[in-house]
């Protein structure tokens, strides 16, 4: 058979570095370019064991169906991402370009372009790493392509470091209704959404830069799904700049709603911080935090955002030319144009808002942030008064509704096959 010619199987001994301290026998699978490559790599991935290797060399594969992973504890190799790449152009089978279920899977040092679908998932996996990786869709930005680029979700100890996220119609570099989660070292361009994270628990978001996006860093809530309450995320030392990319994407995505300028969005979060970031040249808004505005009849869900702490970020050049869409024409015709560089809708349950305003136990703080006009810093718009009651709309500008003190949250720790990520003994990308 061709495809047993272009499969080479080597044993080796060799070190497994993450997962076990232990030398073990592990098999490296060797996959090149040719009309039978897509059957070697998939038929490749069924028989591998826990431990294998899969090494797929240069060059460009054409891919038609849908890929999958279910082994545990498998590693797939390429020899760049721009050097070996997946295209599925001309997929005609999977809603997915390439589907992980696998736990303990390494993914590194190769691309996928133009999938049909989402670029790459993993669904319910305890242990996924996306290490330089790139996924891309060729075409630049299209309502057609595929919503997601990198998309774990309903997962655990997820690793995305060193990653690039191009074009995608929802989220380029997506985590959803995940618990310990790393996102870090990683680049998103014109996407709707650079990164996202989305019903999570546990993530921190570091070193990664976000530009021409529709919005730069998201940090949602939504109701209607099975894991909600997100909590305890940290967004630092990113930067976030020129997210003025039109917003492309689906009619009735709930990032539909997201205003081309956007720097950093928070949606209902609780227990997210913000700091040592540069925000910058997003037309709309650099950060804006607040309630989900949508009706909804989940009853455990709850809407507001409790306890964000913004601080020690630099803030240049936003809020110049606010988008025109729906949501940035309301902040345009709310606060006038510059807008500030940090928005709070101001919204509150309504017995809050008339009666004693926001409760201590969900405080905001906002403090040490470097600004170049302090007198446009901040701004709560008053979205109650303003769609509910607009003769009493007033927009307050003062920072002493959120001086709160809230502690500094704690790292995130990402463990995959048994050892931690950021070990620098253990872990070897």
């Amino acid at each position: 058979m061709i495809f047993r010619e272009n499969l080479k199987r080597a044993a080796l001994v060799w070190t497994v570095v993450i997962g076990h301290s232990t030398t073990l026998m592990a098999e490296v699978f060797e996959i090149f370019p040719g009309e039978d490559a897509e059957e070697a790599l998939q038929e490749t991935m069924i028989l591998a064991s826990p431990g294998d290797e899969i090494v797929i060399a240069e060059g460009i594969y054409s891919i038609k169906n849908q890929l999958s992973l279910a082994v545990d504890d498998l590693t797939i190799t390429g020899a760049g991402m721009d050097k070996t790449i997946l295209n599925f152009a001309s997929q005609i089978g999977g809603s997915e370009g390439f589907l992980v279920t696998g736990n303990g899977a390494i993914l590194r040092d190769f691309a996928i372009e133009d999938t049909k679908g989402d670029a790459i998932k993993s669904k319910g996996v305890d242990g996924i790493a996306f290490v330089r990786m790139r996924v891309e869709w060729t075409g630049g930005p299209d309502v057609n392509n595929g919503a997601y680029g990198f998309y774990p979700v309903s997962s655990r100890n997820v690793l995305l470091d060193g990653v690039v996220a191009i074009g995608a119609s929802d989220a380029g570099i997506y985590v959803g209704q995940s618990t310990n989660i790393i996102a870090r070292n990683s680049q998103a361009a014109f996407n709707v959404a650079g990164l996202e994270i989305e019903n999570c628990h546990f993530a921190d978001v570091y070193n990664n830069v976000l530009t021409d996006n529709t919005g730069g860093i998201l940090v949602f809530d939504l109701p209607d799904i099975p894991q909600q309450g997100g909590h305890h995320v940290r967004v630092f030392n990113n930067r976030s700049f020129a997210n003025n990319t039109t917003n492309f994407a689906p009619e009735g995505n709930i990032v539909g709603l997201v205003p081309s300028g956007t720097g950093v969005l928070i949606m209902a979060n609780s227990d997210v911080e913000v700091f040592d970031n540069v925000i910058e040249n997003n037309q709309t808004v650099g950060i804006l935090f607040g309630s989900y505005i949508k009706e909804t009849e989940d009853e455990n869900y709850h809407k507001h955002p409790r306890r964000v702490h913004i601080h020690h970020n630099t803030f240049k050049q936003n809020g110049q030319h606010p988008d025109t869409g729906e949501y940035g024409s309301i902040l345009n015709a709310a606060l006038g144009r510059p807008i500030a560089d940090i928005v709070w809708d101001g919204v509150l349950p309504l017995s809050d808002y008339i009666l004693w305003g926001q409760t201590k136990e969900d405080a905001h703080s906002i403090h040490d942030n470097a600004h170049e006009d302090d007198n446009r810093a901040y701004a709560n718009a008053d979205f109650i008064g303003w769609f509910g009651w607009p003769f009493p709309h007033r927009v307050s500008r003062g920072l002493n509704e959120h001086s709160a003190f809230i502690s500094p949250l704690p790292p995130v720790t990402v463990t995959i096959r048994g050892i931690n990520v950021d070990d620098p003994k253990a872990w070897t990308p």
